[in-house]
């Protein structure tokens, strides 16, 4: 099984190289790691203590953050190491403040385990939520590293609980603890024996806190916005944005705020071609520019989204028509009653937010307008359904400290 497992590496790395010739998200993962054990002898400390944080992508980093941030303030003599397996993650957090090392981290051989182990030592390793490298985990059980998985959600399906599942079951035997969303995943756990467990939640919860807490002032969505009712819908797909059309052309006396998941340029332009009303891209604003005329304005650039929920008053939260829906709970924290595609429920905070009644799924344009009616006309509609989200939210908080504590004592 170890042979096909480090061979099935050997394949993905060779299949990245193929396509890195037509796609250049491949293309980054590739060049990210030309030479990166010389970039990692140069850069790390000798003798220094290290902390490694893994995630897959942006996503998991944020979930993770908060705990980078706390661990950091608590246990400051601590290196932070962070790597990423994904290109939308190292690319968007290589400069992060919080970090003193970031990297792409190399494919999963035993050659390079070998040499990144040699390099790093680390001291406590955090992987969050789903990344499960065999020949990493098992290096370091061997070498006694403290090892944790946080904010994890397993199933049913999963391969650890296959019969032929064991390769899998002893490196989840690697970590020291586990850190679990739900009760199901605890459960699933202790049917494969492993009982070094706790439910904490998720830690998202205390990241979109922290963010609604600090969030930016933006000059010129507060001049676009100029206390008109604003509907910010975020993360959209072309689908998504079908459904908003009708919206955008109906509810005059309200502004929009899109956000595309892409924000290719081009694309941008072909949808505001669509929309009779006055409409303006965020990076094309200018410091002095007359604003009072526009209705709908792009988001064309990224980093931004969390920040500008917080001037909504209703939202939508994109990709439930694709793969799955984006981060609801950025929007949820600020109180905006949401709406998003069908396919939520492998979300548990999606599915949560629709049975609290803070959120809608709907399949199509009518019921979306349907479900916007209802809140358009009533002031006290809008306002339970948001704070239904905000509740919801501000009652998740808290595993962040759950894990430090795990991870000081």
């Amino acid at each position: 099984m170890r042979f096909l497992y480090d061979l099935g590496v050997l394949a993905m790395v060779a299949g990245m190289r193929i396509a890195a010739v037509f796609n250049p998200k491949a293309r980054l993962w590739v060049r990210g790691r030309r030479g990166i054990f010389r970039r990692m002898e140069r850069a790390v400390e000798p003798g220094a203590d290290i902390a490694w944080f893994h995630a897959a992508s942006l996503g998991e980093f944020e979930q993770g953050r908060p705990l980078i941030e706390a661990l950091r303030e608590a246990c400051p003599s601590y290196r932070i190491l962070v790597t990423f397996f994904s290109p939308s993650g190292y690319e968007i957090r290589k400069n992060y403040s919080g970090a003193d090392y970031v990297f792409y981290l190399p494919a999963d051989t035993p050659r390079n385990v070998r040499r990144f182990m040699r390099i790093f030592r680390p001291k406590i390793a955090v992987f969050v939520k789903y990344e499960f490298w065999v020949n990493y985990l098992l290096a370091m059980k061997r070498s006694g590293t403290r090892l944790y998985l946080i904010s994890s959600i397993f199933r049913e399906g999963q391969i650890f609980f296959r019969p032929w599942g064991g390769l899998f079951r002893r490196a989840l035997d690697a970590f020291d603890y586990i850190f679990v969303q739900n009760e199901a995943s605890r459960e699933l756990l202790s049917s494969i024996g492993y009982d070094r467990c706790d439910v904490a939640g998720d830690t998202r919860f205390d990241r979109v806190s922290a963010i609604a807490a600090g969030a930016k002032t933006l000059p010129a969505v507060e001049r676009f916005a100029a206390g008109a009712p604003i509907f910010v819908a975020g993360s959209t797909w072309p689908l998504d944005e079908e459904l908003l059309l009708g919206l955008i052309d109906r509810y005059r006396d309200v502004k929009f705020i899109v956000a595309p998941h892409e924000i290719d340029s081009a694309r941008i332009e072909a949808l505001r071609a669509r929309i009779a009303r006055p409409s303006v891209r965020y990076t094309q604003i200018g410091p002095q520019d007359d604003l009072s005329e526009a209705q709908v304005l792009f988001v064309d650039t990224i980093g931004i989204l969390s920040s500008v929920y917080r001037y909504g008053r209703w939202g939508y939260i994109g990709g439930g028509f694709g793969a799955g829906i984006h981060n609801t709970l950025e929007a949820a924290v600020f109180g905006l009653p949401l709406a998003f595609g069908p396919r939520y429920r492998k979300f548990r905070e999606a599915c949560d937010l629709v049975a609290c009644g803070g959120a809608r799924s709907v399949t199509d344009a009518g019921e979306l307008s349907e479900w916007f009616g209802a809140l358009y006309g009533s002031d006290e509609e809008t306002r339970r359904a948001g704070e239904a989200c905000r509740a919801y939210v501000a009652e998740h908080r808290g595993a962040t400290d759950r894990i430090l504590r795990e991870i000081c004592r």
